[in-house]
Order: structure tokens, then sequence, then C-alpha cells
């Protein structure tokens, strides 16, 4: 067996992960690499045999505490030759003493159970085709004209780290479309619509119940033409009845799991996840 070299890609290459994930039928967002590669740069990594691309996996580490790992593909052609253990291997020592979190195959829950990860819940995809609104709610306002301070803080109530850079560039990147709701002064709803390899997905949605975030939707679906596609967490069931009344079906499954504790999080205010690769 050819010996495995595992290296860092350099950001210029991670859209070679983003290809890998489209093949294998994740359905990227045209624009993720580039937004993928802010929080941490050195991340992501590639096992080449003779120079030749043979695995990926990525371990982003968003801060001292938290990393989120994804992107874990080995070649059609060279799986069950060792090759994912190790770059496995790589990306949990670049975490170290963080906990980890991850959106796994729930097939292999038992192998990531071998690696210290515990299930928390599920995550449904849905996808299906929707018609875009006539008009956006009138009460429902571009999301990069609400101070971004408040989405910042907003933000932490859903997600284990704070998140800032990405965050900012995942709004303002050209094609991702934002929008908001607030009630009183305070953010009561908002999302982002990205176009993928196929359609669109929602992500993340963040409505502190139901109605609100069935209004974001409506404004997002404006801009949307074809497929839509909103990954929901199985624990929260008006997240469920928003994406069956939109008429979306679950496409496939994942399982959330960590290596330890993590922050409490309001998961019944996430109607939508931002990505299954970073969280």
């Amino acid at each position: 067996m050819s010996d495995l070299l595992i290296r860092n890609l350099r950001p210029e290459e991670i859209s070679l992960t983003i290809d890998w994930a489209a093949a294998e039928g994740w359905n990227p967002g045209r624009g993720d690499a580039a937004c993928f590669a802010i929080p941490d740069a050195q991340g992501f990594f590639v096992g080449e045999i003779d120079g030749k691309p043979a695995a990926t996996v990525s371990c982003v580490n968003y801060d001292d505490r938290f990393a989120f790992l994804g992107f874990y593909i080995v070649r059609a052609d060279l799986r069950g030759s060792g090759h994912g253990l190790r770059i496995w291997n790589a990306a949990i020592a670049h975490a170290g003493s963080r906990v980890i979190g991850l959106d796994g195959v729930v097939a292999q829950q038992d192998n990531y159970r071998k690696s210290g990860f515990q299930l928390a819940y599920a995550n449904i995809r849905y996808g299906g085709g929707v018609a875009a609104p006539a008009r956006s709610p009138a009460d429902v306002v571009a999301l990069d004209t609400i101070p971004f301070a408040l989405v910042d803080a907003d933000d932490t109530t859903v997600f284990p780290a704070r998140r800032s850079a990405f965050l900012r560039a995942w709004i303002n990147t050209p094609g991702h479309v934002g929008r908001a709701l607030l009630r009183d002064g305070k953010l009561a709803a908002w999302g982002v619509i990205r176009p993928c390899r196929t359609g669109y997905k929602i992500g993340p949605l963040v409505a502190d119940g139901r109605t609100a975030a069935e209004a974001i939707v409506q404004a997002l679906l404006a801009s949307a033409d074809g497929e839509v596609f909103l990954d929901v967490p199985a624990v929260n069931r008006e997240a469920i009845a928003l994406a069956e009344a939109l008429g979306l079906k679950p496409v496939f499954e994942t399982a959330r799991m960590y290596t330890g504790a993590i922050p409490p999080l309001r998961i019944d205010r996430v109607f939508g996840v931002t990505s299954f690769e970073l969280g």
C-alpha cells in the first residue's frame, strides 16, 4: 500500500472538499468554500497518494472550546484500506482538547461512538419544490440592514461558539440573501438562503416561534427559483411542522453528535441548520 501523505489544504484548495461533497450527493452551496475557510484556515485536510487526493476531512476550530468535524470522505476505490482512519485521527488531533461536533451518517453512529461521540439528536433534511410568494411579508427587512451585533449575539443562543467572522461572510457572500424580523426592537427571527449545486438551502433559520420563522421563509423564497432544502433538528417539532406545511419531504437524516458537553442551546429556536459540514 502506498503511503498516505496528510497535509493541510490551502484556503484556495478547499473547493476540492466541496467538489467531493457534491459528488457524494451532499449538495453544497456555490459560495461555501470561501466562507468555510474563514473560521479556521488550518482545519481542512487532504490525504494524498502519489500526489493524488485519496481522502479529505475538516475539523474547524471555532474557539478554544469547540470544533466541528465534516467532509470526511475517502475516495471510492480506496475505501476499506485504512486511509480514512488515518486522516480522521489527524482531524481529531487538530481539535486538541476541544469538544467536537459532527453531523454523521446515521449508519456510522457506532463508529463515531468509538471515537468518543455521543448522540444529541437527529437532523433531517427536507426538500422539494416550493412556489415563490407574490410578495415578501411587509414587516421583514434585509438582514444586512440590522446591526450585526444583534445577529451575532442572537446566534450565540443556538450555536456552541461565537462565529462572528464566518457569520458576517455568510450573510454578505454574493448570491446569499438574508432576511430579518424585528418585534418591539428585538430580533424575533432571521435567516439566509443560498444557491446550491441543486436548488437552494435555507440556513441558518432562527426564530422565536413558527409564525416568525414562516415570515422569514416566505421572504427568502421570493429570491429562490427551484428546489428548496431545509435542514431541521428532529427535536424541534414546530420546525418539522413548518417544513411539512411547505410541502417539503424528508431527503435524508444525520446524527448530530458531540464528544462532550456544550453550552445550553435554544434548539427550539433552530428552524434551519446552517450547514451539516460546519454546524
